[in-house]
């Protein structure tokens, strides 16, 4: 009798230990990917992507493919959200100021002249601020993981040299496709116009537009020195990137296989970014060598520029939500002791 006692309670047991072990980690299933980009292979933007499929091809065991597109060959950035939404493409990397017309308080980002250094703008951008940026993007079809660097914007023409605020003025200047970059360049004189990355070249090439503005790197990898004549160093805006996953792909990941692209989404980030400043503190040097004339703007040129384009912020301050546009200022004075 006892000995039937005992089988019972060990018989039991074992369901009872299972049901109260907690869950185990699910397995790590196959998947293949798309993640596409505007730039180029050899840019930091294409580098940090590379990391990245690295990562996950080794955190996920193999099982994880991420298959690289860059070059802008599944369409520009705008086109290539819709993709995400739609659940086309799984992957992306781009300005994360572009999704202000799906999340109006991400062109807060876009604001001239917010950050002083890229270091100040990862604070930011993994601090509070980002983080509730990203907070909002699944009611639109999109996940956020990470932020990675584009860098800081410089202005290019085929005109003249632009040494002063009123060198810019009626200068046909290509600019993202995003409210405030447009706006900014025709509160400085200039006549914005918004195009593809894709089509860039091309528009400068046939002189469609006389200039653009992009980070050294971008001006150097697209090769636009062979197109243009004039660089300015205007540091006018930066760019942070964020790297977005298609939100039908990710919900149907399993938590261990979500955990695998944001870690490396993160590690990426830290890789990424520290390539994109080595390489912007080159390409200026590399972009004389191609006998591209480059200016520096004077201080007080530079400030005249910042006067300029007020406006545009006070502008845009009530577009995007003064709470909002008050958070980024409050975090940024924090950071520098104000």
């Amino acid at each position: 009798m006892l000995n039937r006692l005992m089988k019972l309670a060990l018989g039991l047991a074992v369901p009872f230990a299972l049901l109260t072990a907690g869950p185990t980690l699910a397995e790590i299933r196959e998947h293949q990917l798309k993640f596409a980009a505007a730039n180029n292979k050899g840019h930091p933007q294409v580098t940090g992507m590379e990391k990245f499929a690295e990562l996950v091809s080794a955190k996920s065991g193999g099982k994880i493919e991420v298959k690289l597109f860059p070059g802008g060959v599944l369409g520009g950035d705008v086109q290539t959200v819709s993709a995400l939404q739609g659940g086309v493409i799984e992957m992306t990397v781009l300005n994360a100021g572009i999704l202000a017309g799906n999340v109006k308080e991400f062109g807060a980002v876009d604001l001239p002249f917010l950050f002083n250094n890229g270091e100040e703008a990862d604070k930011v951008m993994d601090g509070t601020f980002g983080t509730s940026l990203i907070e909002r993007l699944p009611d639109t079809g999109l996940v956020g993981l990470a932020y990675w660097e584009l860098g800081f914007r410089n202005l290019t023409n085929n005109r003249h040299p632009v040494t002063k605020l009123e060198d810019i003025k009626g200068l046909k200047i290509r600019t993202i496709q995003s409210p405030i970059p447009i706006e900014l360049f025709n509160s400085l004189g200039a006549n914005a116009v918004p195009l593809p990355y894709t089509e860039l070249y091309t528009a400068l090439e046939t002189g469609t537009v006389d200039g653009q503005e992009n980070p050294a790197a971008n001006i150097l990898n697209a090769k636009f020195y062979e197109v243009q004549k004039y660089m300015t160093v205007t540091r006018h805006q930066y760019n942070p990137q964020i790297v977005l996953i298609s939100k039908k792909f990710w919900d149907g990941l399993n938590d261990e296989e979500k955990a695998v692209f944001q870690s490396a989404a993160t590690e990426a980030r830290d890789y990424q970014r520290k390539v994109s400043r080595e390489l912007d503190a080159k390409a200026i040097a590399d972009i004389k060598a191609t006998g591209m004339e480059v200016s520096e703007l004077s201080a007080e040129e530079t400030q005249k520029l910042r006067d300029a384009v007020k406006p545009v912020i006070d502008k845009f301050s009530t577009e995007i939500g003064a709470d909002t546009v008050a958070a980024l200022f409050k975090e940024l004075n924090t950071l520098r002791g104000q």
